[in-house]
């Protein structure tokens, strides 16, 4: 058991390659010894333990480099139920020492041709190419040692190819690149919903569903293979929507994808005329139905560092290997909101750094407890963020009430007594219905006048741009409950 970290969910990486030189490879082992005790280490080559409280953050279950995923418990992680959550003791650390400003550093993913190698070499030799900062200073003017550690270990951990930093970076376009992002400029309120991608290859389930919802909606989402579980590619749908005269948002989730494949989905769907991109972290495997073996390679890129990636190629044309883009793509960046996982300090932050690095507009999970979510609003605000980025809240309208207890123990999800006790009591109302009539007619109903309860408290909290609404596959019900 590491002592200053959580033991490591996944092995250690492995280099490609081989050092030469056997002093070189008896070096790495011993280092490899070293911060494995102390610190769980994965020999990512990179290391950002400064960063990060010194809490290894490649403990993580989903390897994450950038902060907690939407759905961090203080009770456990969501991968695996035996260990802590990684980034919790990260964030509650970095706050017990005052550097949780520190945490708002966009980090580099990790680079295939350092990982297994020495970090404490390439470092060693940095520093010595660098000349700065002198022992000496140490004894003799510490204060200004440590300024010029920090530079040195910011520039040490932020190659060239990445160039990240904590501070926020506006757009580099003035007016509006999609309707969505028009929309949200010019109007005080809006709607936007989602359709679930079919299984199959038919075009004409996506095709109807956009021409049902465009005329309600501004925009409409289309999934990046939720729970884990393969459907119709997002790229696909927004397409077929597209096609069919409606405003498109893809999802693309890090979880599957590789670095290259995120951008080449990236330029292809700004060639389609796809103008809107949410960039998600995805759901972990054993969210899914497992009808097949788990992959073990996941999270290449966290939703973080895939908005860096995609802004960066938006607004100065350049890919992380180097090459510069002429033609560069059009897209509007989005992210998630999780407000009901940790603290609201803790959310705040975590969403400061989506913007920071490119989030546009941010779409949260749904939205049941509304005095909570006034919490993490007020946490927004302290940081400044609801101007930064257009905010749209998640409405779920809840299928009956076995679905309501089944989503109040969600992890990120928080549904009031009161809601619960208003779906039960409708459940027991059906149950009374005599044979013949309607099904759930009662759950059906008391669900959507909760979810228009929740709409017009959303609509007078300022911040607030808009709702999501999340049909979760029952898009027939959203044009009558939007009238």
């Amino acid at each position: 058991m590491p002592i200053f970290s959580p033991r490591p969910f996944q092995s250690a990486y492995l280099p490609v390659e081989q050092d030469r030189a056997w002093l070189v490879r008896v070096f790495t082992a011993l280092e490899r010894s070293a911060k494995g005790l102390l610190f769980g280490c994965r020999m990512c080559g990179n290391c950002i333990l400064q960063e990060t409280a010194f809490v290894c953050p490649m403990t993580c279950a989903k390897g994450l480099r950038n902060g907690f995923c939407g759905e961090a418990t203080e009770e456990r992680c969501v991968v695996d139920a035996s260990r802590p959550c990684t980034w919790l003791q990260i964030f509650q650390r970095a706050e017990r020492m005052g550097r949780m400003e520190k945490l708002l550093e966009v980090n580099a993913p990790v680079n295939g041709a350092q990982a297994g190698h020495s970090a404490w070499l390439p470092f060693a030799r940095f520093w010595a190419e660098r000349k700065q900062p002198q022992l000496a200073d140490l004894a003799l003017r510490p204060q200004r040692f440590w300024q010029e550690w920090e530079g040195l270990c910011f520039e040490f951990r932020q190659p060239s190819w990445w160039q990240a930093d904590g501070r926020y970076h506006s757009p580099a376009y003035q007016e509006p690149v999609s309707r969505l992002e028009a929309a949200l400029r010019s109007q005080p309120f809006i709607v936007t919903t989602e359709i679930e991608p079919p299984l199959g290859s038919s075009p004409e389930e996506v095709v109807e569903k956009s021409r049902l919802l465009g005329p309600h909606v501004v925009s409409i989402n289309f999934a990046d293979n939720a729970f884990a579980a393969s459907r119709m590619s997002s790229l696909a749908c927004c397409k077929l929507c597209v096609e069919s005269g409606g405003e498109a948002v893809l999802q693309i989730q890090g979880r599957d994808r590789s670095r290259n494949g995120i951008l080449s989905d990236a330029i292809g769907a700004a060639a389609l005329g796809i103008r809107n991109i949410l960039c998600l972290g995805g759901d972990y495997h054993n969210k899914s139905p497992q009808v097949y073996p788990a992959q073990p390679s996941q999270f290449d890129l966290d939703s973080v560092q895939m908005l860096w990636m995609l802004r960066r190629l938006r607004d100065e044309g350049k890919l992380v290997d180097g090459r510069e883009v002429e033609e560069r793509p059009r897209y509007f960046l989005g992210a998630a909101g999780a407000p009901f996982t940790l603290k609201p300090e803790y959310n705040a932050l975590r969403l400061e750094k989506k913007i920071n690095a490119g989030a546009q507009f941010i779409q949260t999970q749904m939205v049941f407890d509304i005095p909570r979510f006034e919490s993490w609003l007020e946490a927004c605000e302290k940081r400044s963020l609801l101007d930064k980025a257009a905010l749209l809240v998640g409405v779920y309208p809840l299928r009956d009430a076995e679905d309501a207890h089944i989503m109040a123990n969600e992890p990120g999800v928080a549904i009031p007594a009161e809601i619960l006790r208003r779906m039960d009591a409708a459940f027991e109302k059906d149950n009374q219905l005599a044979a013949g009539s309607s099904a759930a007619d009662h759950q059906r109903m008391e669900s959507h006048a909760i979810a228009r309860e929740l709409v017009q408290k959303l609509k007078e909290l300022p911040g607030v741009r808009g709702v999501h609404l999340m049909a979760g596959g029952q898009e027939e019900v959203v044009p009558g409950l939007l009238e």
